[in-house]
């Protein structure tokens, strides 16, 4: 919205403020954090143009928004913080799991050839004594 001629200079700070809030300023880029300078920026104004003698109660309402604003935003990044430490750990887990999964799988592998090996040697050995020892035949009557 462009200022109208017949708008308040209050009026031109409010609207500013409001859409730097809505993060859709218009004379500002998109993403400009919410300040004094910055509303009477986007107003069309000089930064020192909003007073706090002139506008008290603006500038409570700015500075009021600007202190709750950033308590959510370090709240959010503690937040954030937490969900990557969280993922961080996580990862590790995983990491340390397969770590062990491979290791087992390993050792299933190495005792499934070894029983192999026993298997054969055993009718090698079975094989060697069946030559040695024929089996008992059975008696006919």
């Amino acid at each position: 919205m462009i200022p109208f001629e017949t708008d308040t200079a209050e009026q031109r700070f409010r609207a500013a403020f409001e859409r730097l809030k809505a993060g859709k300023p218009q004379l500002l880029s998109a993403g400009t954090a919410v300040s004094q300078n910055n509303v009477a920026k986007e107003a069309g104004t000089d930064s020192t143009a909003l007073r706090k003698t002139r506008y008290p109660a603006l500038i409570r309402e700015i500075q009021a928004w600007v202190e709750v604003n950033s308590r959510e935003a370090a709240a959010q990044r503690q937040r954030q913080s937490r969900q990557r430490h969280a993922r961080e750990d996580l990862m590790g887990t995983v990491k340390r799991l397969e770590a062990q999964r491979d290791h087992a799988q390993s050792q299933l592998a190495s005792a499934q050839r070894l029983v192999l090996e026993l298997l054969q040697e055993k009718a090698m050995l079975q094989a060697r004594l069946d030559d040695l020892l024929p089996p008992p035949t059975m008696l006919r009557r």
